[in-house]
Order: structure tokens, then C-alpha cells, then sequence
């Protein structure tokens, strides 16, 4: 192992059906790495991997609200594995509960990174982040039924 590499001796629960990024499964969001993302160590900010989940997030739970949504916590979140410029980014999202007028949705991240001639897949990020459904800044409303067909 080298000195600067992070380890995560926890194994996946096998209650998420997001656990491994499949060929048969898109991810919601994919996005490359850029030097103005990284921090002078060279790996990327934490913060930047934040606001990049919440966008996927909302993708999601947008979809759900047939409508504007909020973001109003981070229930939990997991930096498994640093992120590097030039690595390329995918969230994989699903929703994790639907409430009266909240949507949870659960966020896998994974990164393919360029090692020499080959490219490795790695698990970088666990997060779950609630939003709300709105009709305008500041007013809530309620999530619509979900349609059958």
C-alpha cells in the first residue's frame, strides 16, 4: 500500500440494489475532474464531491416531486476514497423513501481512474441527502402520488 493511499475494510451491505455500478444500470450523473476542483495536494475537495451528489440528488427527487425541490439535510455521507483530477465521476442514484412532502435518495459514487496503460473502477462515496418538495422559495407542498403506468 502507499503511504498516501486510504483503505475502507467495511464491505458493501447487500440490502442496496446500487452497490456495484452494472452495465444495466445508468448512472444519474457523470461528470470529469478538473484542476480547479482539486486542493494543492492534488486530490479533489470534499466539497466539490458534496455539491456534485446533491446535484444527482436532486435530479432524482426532482423527477419523484414532478417539480421543484429543496435541499434540506444530509442524513449521512461517506468519503471512502480520495477523488483525483482527470478522474471520471458517476452517481448512482436511488430513492430511498418517499414521505408526505420529503424524498430521501441514496447516492453511490464511483470513479474511473487512468492507472498507467489500464483504468481501475473505484468505490469513492456512500451518501443520503433529503429534499423537500416546493412551490416557490420557502413554501413546501406535498409530494404527488406516484402514477400508476
Amino acid at each position: 500500500m502507499e503511504k498516501n493511499e486510504i483503505t475502507v475494510n467495511e464491505p458493501p451491505s447487500p440490502q442496496s440494489s446500487i452497490l456495484v455500478p452494472q452495465s444495466s444500470k445508468k448512472p444519474t450523473l457523470v461528470v470529469t475532474t478538473r484542476p480547479n476542483d482539486a486542493n494543492p495536494d492534488g486530490d479533489i475537495f470534499g466539497g466539490w464531491l458534496l455539491s456534485q451528489i446533491d446535484i444527482a440528488g436532486q435530479i432524482v427527487a426532482t423527477k419523484r416531486a414532478k417539480g421543484s425541490v429543496a435541499t434540506v439535510a444530509v442524513k449521512d455521507m461517506l468519503f471512502l476514497q480520495p477523488l483525483f483530477v482527470q478522474d471520471v465521476v458517476s452517481f448512482y442514484c436511488e430513492l430511498a423513501k418517499v414521505g408526505k412532502t420529503s424524498i430521501a435518495v441514496s447516492v453511490k459514487v464511483y470513479s474511473d481512474r487512468k492507472l498507467g496503460e489500464g483504468e481501475k473502477n473505484v468505490h469513492v462515496a456512500d451518501a443520503t441527502f433529503i429534499y423537500v418538495a416546493i412551490e416557490k422559495p420557502g413554501v413546501k407542498r406535498e409530494v404527488p402520488a406516484e402514477s400508476l403506468g
